[in-house]
């Protein structure tokens, strides 16, 4: 009868026990620790000469190694070692695929090892006393590798929606400026045609055709105003650094003072999807100033430190009680509110708001910046970049 496997393993020292444990303790992606495993088997051995650990993807559909081909489930000794869970020996006599069972008793690995003459059958046991150990560690690495996973869709998902998002509001403002926009501007056209047509005994036909160019004149610069809200050229052009500073400006011609700060690496360190949604929140809650707060400040503060991203943004206007609009443990009723809040969730990110009656509001979003999504150094748009601190003055 076979020896338990950590008595087997204890019989030939402590010292394999170590490199079994620093190996599980060390590599916790999985190809390194298919690769670093393999390695192991083959040292501890006595007349093992080689040793591929392949393990089942994510879709437990095939095996995969280090360096090896893809072996789908069923194919060959390791793919009927993968589908069956029991060990199978090489037709040669020289070698032996071994199953690696999981937390839940399923096979998610197989040992396939090989020897210069016939299979030992003392190497056979130490191996298959290894692959009992390597179980734990391996469903562990798989499931980090499916988290992995998760988090990266998670991200993917979030950077298609708002290029969705951003599509439409490319067509809607390619549509005004084509549509509504080229009307207005004929309009005001003939209006202008019409009033230097008309004789002069018509005061009143006069006054109300100046009265009908003002207001096309209006309505054509609120129409140029949503159509560079809808996109904004310098935010593709210059980054999020510069399109902050573009919005204070544009608030300052409101009679609106925004102070813009931004510290970090910023533009060169935030997928572009990041910038986008950070700038849209900004442009709401400026906006909100605007229309609901009466401030006549406003300070805008985005931060990023490593993992995360901070985008502050608190005026000095009238206030509100936030259990009125922010009910707990649920989204904002206001519409721009939850508007921002559903961006920053989009991205993982939380917004929350504080505000008092007569001393101000200040809305916070919080996202964070998944390591695998960082832009490296050369990752800027159009060369934005951030300055600490960097201050636009709206007015």
């Amino acid at each position: 009868m076979t020896a338990p496997p950590l008595e087997l393993l204890a019989a030939r020292g402590t010292d394999l026990l170590l490199r079994v444990v620093a190996v599980a303790c060390a590599a916790r992606e999985l190809p390194q620790l298919a690769e670093e495993l393999a390695g192991l088997v083959v040292r501890s051995a006595e007349a093992l000469t080689f040793c591929d650990v392949y393990v089942l993807d994510a879709d437990d559909r095939a095996l995969e190694a280090p360096g090896r081909p893809r072996v789908p489930l069923g194919d060959g000794d390791a793919g009927w070692v993968a589908a069956h869970g029991r060990a199978r020996r090489h037709a040669d006599g020289r070698g032996v695929a071994i199953p690696v069972h999981g937390d839940d008793a399923s096979t998610i690995a197989v040992l396939d090892v090989r020897s210069a003459g016939p299979c030992r059958e003392r190497d056979v046991a130490l191996a298959t006393a290894l692959a009992g150990l390597f179980g734990p560690v391996l469903s562990s690495c798989r499931r980090l590798r499916a988290a992995e996973q998760r988090e990266l869709a998670a991200e993917r998902f979030a950077e298609r929606a708002v290029e969705v998002q951003e599509a439409e509001r490319s067509r809607l403002s390619r549509e005004i400026h084509d549509g509504i926009a080229q009307r207005l501007a004929g309009l005001g056209f003939h209006l202008s045609a019409a009033e230097r047509a008309l004789p002069d005994h018509h005061p009143e036909a006069a006054e109300q055709i100046a009265l009908a160019r003002r207001l096309c004149e209006l309505a054509a610069a609120e129409t140029r105003a949503a159509i560079g809200g809808l996109r904004p050229p310098v935010l593709d052009d210059l980054g999020l650094s510069a399109a902050l500073a573009t919005l204070a400006r544009e608030a300052g011609a409101a009679n609106l003072d925004v102070t813009v700060t931004v510290t970090g690496e910023l533009d060169d360190a935030l997928p572009d999807h990041v910038q986008t949604a950070l700038y849209r929140i900004a442009q709401e809650a400026v906006g909100n100033c605007l229309r609901h707060a009466s401030a006549t400040c406003v300070d805008l503060l985005l931060e990023h430190d490593r993992d995360r991203v901070r985008l502050a943004v608190t005026d000095d206007g009238v206030g509100f009680r936030v259990r009125d609009v922010v009910a707990p443990g649920r989204r904002p009723g206001s519409y721009g509110l939850r508007g921002m809040a559903e961006r920053a969730e989009l991205l993982g990110g939380r917004v929350s708001v504080t505000s008092r009656l007569g001393v101000g509001t200040t809305v916070e979003a919080v996202v964070p910046v998944p390591a695998s999504r960082r832009r490296g150094p050369a990752g800027g748009r159009g060369g934005g970049q951030a300055v600490s601190p960097f201050a636009g003055r709206g007015r």
